[in-house]
């Protein structure tokens, strides 16, 4: 959560096992799979070879071909700022930092005229409860 890194998330796992097997919980024996199974984890090149290559072979064996449209959607540009969030560390200034995007006469007007008067005459309480479908009248002026 807060960019521990692996190797020191290591260290502290095996501090914290090491200290409850001095307490008695467990024998300090425990120490000896816990350090096998981290150590691959922790160095790049065995992690690579032991963990990632199989485990990506397994799914390319069981995952279907991307298609065309799928290629084609992810060549088509860029993640925007969506990229920074979902790799969890988004640039909070390199957001504030886009510009605002601003509506056009032509948009304003549409967004003051009808959709206001859409708007006004939409009536929530008795659209969910009483009608559970818009009024006759609002449809008319939609359509």
């Amino acid at each position: 959560y807060h960019r521990v890194s692996l190797f020191i998330s290591s260290l502290i796992l095996l501090a914290w096992t090491a200290a409850l097997g001095v307490a008695g919980l467990w024998s300090a024996w425990v120490l000896v799979p816990l350090a096998i199974i981290l150590v691959p984890f922790n160095f790049a090149p065995m992690r690579k070879s032991m963990i990632s290559a199989p485990v990506f072979r397994g799914f390319r064996q069981v995952m279907p071909p991307m298609s065309r449209t799928e290629k084609e959607a992810i060549d088509a540009g860029t993640t925007w700022w969506e990229g920074d969030l979902f790799q969890g560390k988004p640039d909070w200034k390199k957001l504030h930092n886009y510009p605002q995007p601003r509506l056009t006469a032509e948009e304003q007007a549409f967004l003051d005229g009808p959709v206001e008067e859409a708007c006004r005459m939409a009536n929530d309480f008795q659209i969910t409860h009483e009608l559970a479908d818009l009024p006759p009248e609002l449809w008319a002026y939609l359509k």
